[in-house]
């Protein structure tokens, strides 16, 4: 099994090679030795996490050939439960974007050279997820970085490619000095970054840091380490406000879009999850990392409604479920944020796939739609108004009694509240701002066939969830450990419950009234905070201008201290 592991990430790295050294000569055959040597990876994948699936975890060492425990570094694996989930992921998206790619980017001059990136890059990403130390993790983190930028710019003839790509660079680059501190900071209070050895003494031995003099502010080591490796995981996730450089990603070609929205922002929650004893230690972390993640959700999904590019409007999708993702983190659900990561992967691969299809096809063949065929629109039916309200407030009533009474999911217990309240209703109370396309729902075999549909999906995503935590964390009890330590205030958790519920109460009443004709707010004022809220997230709240003008100053610094000396 050792020989199995160490072959997964050598297979994309050695096709990578031989397509850089030999494409060019032999062109025909670049497709044929990228896929195979992706799907022999794939397989293996698959046979290692039966592997560890029905037996334990295992760990193999390359570097130094006789590991006595002194040496500072060592280069292997660590190949558990979660490193086989994530390299059976990778390995199958990346297999896709192969595949796709062959006709996609036939005929174009880098052809070779793109199938070469590929390939390395996954082999950089498989290697990050099976290190078995921090400092392992953070080389192949900066190489990520770097073979990202070298795929944006895959177009480098086109100026705003690598423009974007430049920036892109620029962003992680400040989120890296961050983890770079936090990797410091491990080794000279804890002596170690062996993973294993990190968690043990973290959690036996107590470090204090004081940030202001004369102990006025001080705070634990544990506690400055994750914060600072978040910030790193912030970067590479696109979280806010250091999101700026997803949306600008999108002129290198679809198959990189895909790989990128379908596994490098992926990164930033694997993380958090190789870590998640650490952040354990750490119950305020924990909730900064919640707020960071609720406010790219909103951001992200506000900014997400006013785009008019398909391409961009995935990217602020993606913003948004990596927020969802970094959510799940902060309440302690890592496994959770797991299985969010691996639907998301596989579902938004498909969707930019798709969306490179649709582009293309509209291209050769545009097709505009007939002002003949505009219906107006139909007010609310009888029956738009019950799906409305049963998706809305009955459904995730329904369905936390369920996950009580049958998953036995520990509702008395606030983290368990948090999660599956608060996410159900926050989540179904979307349905607030899909109303108009509810007013086709004529009829009610219509309506109930979508409301049994939604109970089945809600059904399905707790036991898969519930079932994948288990299996992510078999150990009793260390899944519980991490949802109390992220548990919130009850004071703040009973306040956001009742505000969600105050927004979801108004957004009827707002949409009941509205239907009738009545009004309860002046309709001008309303007119003119939308426009003015139009124009702040279509301008992405300024924060990318306010990036450059800070650059221009920190530049015009360095010139004049250039000059001075």
């Amino acid at each position: 099994m050792t020989t199995t592991a160490i072959l997964i990430p050598l297979l994309p790295l050695f096709a990578g090679v031989v397509i850089s050294v030999l494409g060019k000569r032999f062109v025909s055959y670049v497709p044929t030795i990228g896929i195979s040597a992706t799907v022999g990876a794939g397989i293996l994948s698959i046979v290692t996490l039966y592997s560890v699936s029905s037996g334990e975890p295992f760990r193999v060492t390359l570097w130094p050939l006789q590991d006595d425990g002194s040496s500072f570094f060592t280069f292997g694996m660590l190949v558990d439960r979660l490193t086989a989930v994530m390299m059976v992921l990778i390995t199958g998206v990346s297999t896709v974007i192969h595949v796709f790619s062959v006709r996609y980017l036939r005929g174009d001059s880098g052809y070779a050279r793109f199938f070469a990136l590929l390939g390395f890059i996954t082999f950089v990403i498989l290697a990050l997820v099976s290190s078995p130390n921090l400092l392992m993790l953070f080389v192949f983190w900066q190489l990520l970085s770097w073979a990202l930028y070298l795929i944006l710019a895959f177009n480098f003839s086109h100026v705003p490619a690598y423009q974007n790509a430049f920036k892109t660079f620029i962003v992680h680059r400040v989120g890296d000095v961050a983890f770079l501190c936090g990797l410091v900071l491990t080794y000279h209070y804890f002596g170690t970054l062996e993973f294993a050895e990190l968690f043990q003494r973290a959690s036996e031995q107590v470090h204090v840091i004081s940030l202001l003099p004369g102990n006025l502010l001080d705070v634990t080591a544990p506690s400055v380490i994750a914060l600072l490796i978040f910030i790193g995981a912030m970067a590479k996730s696109a979280q806010f406000p250091l999101h700026v450089w997803l949306p600008d990603t999108m002129d290198s070609p679809t198959p990189v879009s895909a790989l990128m929205h379908a596994g490098i922002v992926n990164a930033g929650g694997f993380l958090l999850n190789r870590l998640a004893p650490l952040y354990a230690l750490s119950p305020d972390v924990l909730h900064i990392v919640f707020i960071v993640g609720a406010a790219t959700v909103l951001l992200g999904a506000s900014m997400m409604l006013v785009q008019n590019d398909i391409k961009k409007t995935l990217g602020f999708s993606t913003m948004g479920q990596m927020g969802y993702m970094i959510m799940e983190c902060g309440l302690g659900a890592f496994a959770l944020a797991i299985f969010h990561l691996i639907a998301h992967g596989l579902f938004k691969a498909s969707l930019f796939l798709s969306a490179g299809t649709v582009i293309h096809s509209a291209r050769h063949e545009p097709k505009f739609p007939s002002s003949l065929t505009h219906k107006p629109v139909r007010l609310p039916t009888q029956a738009s108004w019950v799906t409305g309200l049963t998706i809305t407030l009955l459904m995730p009533l329904f369905i936390l009694m369920v996950a009580h009474g049958l998953l036995e999911v520990p509702l008395q217990d606030a983290h368990g509240a948090v999660i599956f309240l608060f996410f159900s209703w926050v989540t179904a109370s979307q349905a607030i701002f899909s109303l108009s396309r509810l007013h086709n729902v004529a009829s009610w075999k219509v309506s109930g066939a979508m409301i049994g549909t939604l109970f089945l999906i809600g059904f399905t995503y707790l036991w898969a969830g519930e079932q994948f935590t288990h299996f992510l964390y078999p150990e009793p009890g260390v899944a519980d450990e991490f949802f109390v330590a992220a548990a919130l205030n009850p004071t703040v958790f009973d306040t956001m419950i009742l505000l969600a519920t105050f927004l979801i109460l108004f957004g009827w009443f707002y949409v009941y009234t509205d239907a009738k004709g009545h009004t309860i707010i002046n309709p001008d004022r309303i007119l003119a905070f939308q426009q003015r809220l139009y124009i702040l997230l279509i301008n992405r709240l300024y924060v990318d201008l306010v990036y450059v003008r800070w650059g221009n100053m920190l530049f015009q610094l360095a010139q004049k201290f250039g000059h001075r000396y």
